[in-house]
């Protein structure tokens, strides 16, 4: 009985989570549909070499949107600039619902100084900020 109540708590916690998480994914669904974080099938992106490989991320849930945005904003989190090998599943209940789980690696490519967005997409928006706000100190 005890391991039932200690598992309400768990949920409880996990809907705060994703209450305050729908800005981070409306940012995220931003940044992918501008282009500027690409998630591919392939091993590599073509025109672009890997620098740094950070890991596997995934995500799951009953809906596909929810699923992909959150795999690609645990790779932003990490300051990958792609995602690679990219993979979706899908699993049917008896109850009619689905479950979707995406994943692949995230990626880090070579820095291009001659292309503006060869930065981390983390790194781009905190000197953004420091230019707006006037802050140029050098580190």
């Amino acid at each position: 009985m005890f391991f039932l109540m200690g598992s309400q708590d768990k949920k409880k916690r996990k809907v705060e989570r994703q209450a305050g998480a729908p800005g981070a994914t409306e940012k995220v669904r931003e940044i992918f549909l501008a282009g500027r974080f690409p998630v591919v099938t392939t091993h590599q992106v073509e025109g672009r070499r890997i620098a740094k490989v950070l890991g596997l991320v995934c995500c799951r849930g009953y809906d596909s949107e929810e699923a992909f945005f959150g795999m690609a904003a645990r790779a932003m989190n990490k300051g990958a600039q792609a995602i690679v090998g990219y993979n979706e599943n899908v699993a049917f209940h008896p109850d009619g619902s689905k479950y979707f789980s995406c994943f692949g690696t995230a990626v880090m490519f070579d820095y291009d100084p001659s292309d503006p967005d060869a930065l981390p997409l983390m790194l781009q928006q905190k000197f953004r900020a420091q230019d707006q706000s006037g802050l140029n100190e050098i580190i």
